[in-house]
């Protein structure tokens, strides 16, 4: 079923009592009509502007080229975090009433989540339990059944940096624990850690492409971690007897790697996994900025004999109540802990100019009389002997750039 959600910010609708402004009313006709109220709504104003949407294509391809500038600065990543949402978590069950269940409530959902993402980041890199983090990237998904997850890439300073198997082996296990010495840790990893399981065990598994597990499960057992088989390390997976979770017996090859500590504390799914060579980098983070599931809608009139089948499809976005719930609280659907400037890159006066209908004329001379971040760059260099040393991708650490003059100034006269 689909539906337009009407208000979503809350705003008030139309009632008995609206009033009209004093220039509309009337002797006979004081108050507003259910008629002229609607009117109004579905008026096109001018202001409004489709190219600051989050979340569609361009922006996501802005937040990937803005990702591989850091990356330029700090390097690769190092650690890659898959953080879920738990509807079991306490905080969401104690809060439902009477007979309700956690998917009736995505207002509480994505509270709970968006203050346990918050202790997470503050766990990694403020208490640094991997190390010391120079910079971090997250990105918010939601899954088709609704609950949001959250996908991480830490970069490491020089000295925490993950490269030997034992550095591997002290954050990262793909083992199932033993439940005679940690019971609660066996419990967390068999309930959210364990893929599937799928294969011929479970032909009907959602991974299952083709007869094959698209995540490459089970995996084989392992004595040893590995550091870099094809720019992916090989976690230590030793063969011991099955244990029985569920209906299905289970062994080390089909868990999914973690932080002991991490799945300890959060009672979640937690994946974490080492990122050991250069080559997974763009596709790691063209991974987490792939933008948001869409979903095909075929519209066919009942009773029709001709119709064009390829027309008849529309692809739609698919967005969830707590994607919904999500962008009303207004959390932030990804982030980065480094601020990246866009510079503008153009050949003389080709610059960029967005102009509407009919003010062709008026945006041009607006332009000539703006510089933008290159051209104003040129003048710096022109006046600040200072600047000669410092490239034009390099500017934005020692000069800002004032919208209002469009002028680079520097950050030691800048006043805040």
């Amino acid at each position: 079923m689909t539906y337009p959600l009407l208000f979503p910010r809350g705003e008030c609708s139309w009632n008995t009592g609206m009033e009209h402004v004093e220039e509309r009313r009337t002797a006979k006709r004081t108050r507003v009509t259910q008629l002229q109220y609607y009117a109004y709504r579905l008026s096109q104003r001018n202001g409004f502007s489709i190219l600051h949407n989050s979340g569609s294509p361009r922006h996501m391809q802005q937040n990937y080229q803005d990702a591989m500038a850091m990356v330029r600065k700090f390097g690769k990543p190092d650690l890659f975090l898959t953080f879920t949402c738990n509807p079991s978590w306490s905080e969401i069950l104690n809060s439902m009433e009477g007979v309700q269940r956690p998917e009736d409530r995505p207002d509480i959902i994505v509270r709970v989540f968006n203050m346990k993402l918050k202790e997470l980041l503050e766990d990694i890199c403020k208490h640094g339990i991997f190390g010391t983090v120079l910079a971090y990237i997250y990105v918010i998904e939601f899954q088709k059944r609704g609950l949001p997850h959250a996908h991480i890439l830490l970069t490491l300073d020089s000295e925490s940096k993950i490269r030997t198997k034992d550095d591997i082996d002290k954050f990262v296990s793909a083992e199932l624990p033993d439940p005679c010495t940690d019971l609660r840790l066996f419990q967390i990893v068999t309930k959210c850690m364990v893929h599937g399981p799928c294969g011929t065990i479970n032909i009907n598994s959602p991974c299952m492409r083709d007869g094959q597990c698209c995540k490459s499960f089970p995996k084989q057992f392992k004595d040893d971690t590995e550091e870099n088989v094809n720019g992916y390390p090989i976690y230590r997976r030793r063969a011991t007897e099955p244990v029985q979770v569920g209906k299905y017996s289970i062994d080390n090859r089909w868990v999914v790697p973690y932080n002991p500590w991490l799945l300890k504390k959060f009672n979640a799914h937690i994946n974490v996994e080492v990122c050991a060579s250069v080559k997974s980098v763009k596709y790691l983070y063209k991974y987490v900025y792939k933008g948001h599931d869409a979903a095909s809608v075929k519209i066919q009139k009942e009773g029709a004999l001709d119709h064009d089948e390829i027309l008849s499809f529309v692809e739609g976005r698919y967005v969830s109540a707590p994607e919904a719930m999500w962008r009303l609280n207004e959390f932030n659907l990804s982030h980065k802990s480094h601020t990246v400037v866009r510079l503008a890159v153009h050949l003389s006066q080709q610059q960029p100019i967005v102009y509407q209908d009919g003010q062709e004329a008026q945006a041009i001379e607006r332009a000539a009389l703006r510089k933008t971040t290159l051209t104003s760059w040129f003048e710096l260099n022109k006046n600040d002997p200072s600047a000669h040393n410092i490239s034009y991708s390099d500017i934005p650490q020692y000069y800002v750039f004032d919208k209002s003059t469009t002028n680079w100034t520097s950050l030691c006269t800048c006043r805040y």
